[in-house]
């Protein structure tokens, strides 16, 4: 059309109302968008197995499968759950908000659009999901995986380098796990006597979640190993950042003055922290809290 605006954008729009579809076909493909249609949620699936769009416009409420369930079909895949999804819908009641949220969708408008509205939408969640994807196959490419966890602990996304490392683990519930090992500190984490797992913080990647930058590789010749099972046993603890400050300095043989100096807190507070410390990991005594920390941090 005369006037276009070349994106190179692919947008796939599901929706059983003909006029909706020309209307939004027509607009889109004014902004310079490549349009894909689908009339239901069976044809969805369908065109996004011959071609992945950069965002679908999905109607909340059609024949067959619903607008819902073919949110979570795409979510489901790692090869295509970077897709944004914005939920287009009548349902302006929040239970029905909530379960599109809860769905994958990252926004929804509500019926009847309009189309300056979904343009804004479209533009600001395509340039992000692009974005976001860019930095992490960057990430991936330097041999180092992104993990991101919500706030129950749960991987509620994964880089293909991460997924192959954490497969790799073996571990039944490795989010709550990497959780475990942030909470208490812990930089590594082994996964057998031969690899371990390079974990950091990156921060804060959305609402409520965090993103991790994690690696696999072999375990360092020529030191002292870390157990495994001593490793495990801190991270279920899930000690705060301070409990494992004082800790670390415990198994370096500092007194509880010392510790205070360094951490510029009272003797006092200390001996707190270390309550809680011998509580959570089970032991009763200063040495025996040592020894455990000391195996984790593979010193002699």
């Amino acid at each position: 059309m005369t006037g276009a605006k070349p994106t190179n954008n692919v947008v796939l729009i599901v929706d059983d109302a003909p006029e909706t579809l020309q209307f939004l076909c027509d607009a889109l493909a004014h902004e310079g968008y490549t349009v894909l249609v689908a009339r239901d949620g069976i044809e969805a699936r369908a065109r996004m197995e011959l071609a992945m769009p950069d965002a679908v416009l999905l109607d909340a409420v059609m024949p067959g499968p619903s607008g819902f369930d073919v949110c979570r079909w795409i979510k489901q895949d790692p090869t295509r759950a970077h897709v944004p999804v914005i939920f287009m819908t009548g349902l302006s009641d929040t239970p029905h908000i909530v379960e599109g949220f809860a769905a994958g969708g990252v926004d929804y408008v509500v019926k009847p659009v309009r189309i300056a509205e979904v343009l804004a939408r479209l533009a600001t969640h395509v340039r992000n999901a692009r974005v976001s994807r860019l930095a992490r196959e960057a990430t991936d490419i330097a041999g180092k995986g992104v993990v991101l966890l919500d706030g129950q602990g749960r991987i509620a996304w994964q880089s293909p380098v991460a997924q192959r490392a954490l497969a790799g683990w073996g571990e039944t519930d490795p989010g709550a796990r990497l959780q475990a090992a942030c909470e208490a500190g812990l930089g590594r984490i082994a996964i057998d006597d031969e690899q371990e797992l390079t974990l950091r913080v990156l921060g804060s990647a959305g609402l409520n979640e965090t993103m991790l930058l994690l690696e696999a590789s072999a375990r360092s010749r020529g030191t002292s190993r870390s157990d495994p099972a001593a490793q495990s046993r801190l991270a279920d603890a899930a000690l705060t950042r301070r409990e494992t400050e004082v800790l670390s300095w415990l198994a370096k043989g500092k007194t509880n003055r010392d510790i205070a100096d360094i951490l510029g807190m009272s003797p006092r507070t200390v001996n707190k922290h270390l309550e809680h410390v011998f509580e959570k990991l089970g032991v009763e005594t200063r040495a025996a809290a040592a020894a455990l920390a000391s195996r984790v941090m593979g010193e002699d």
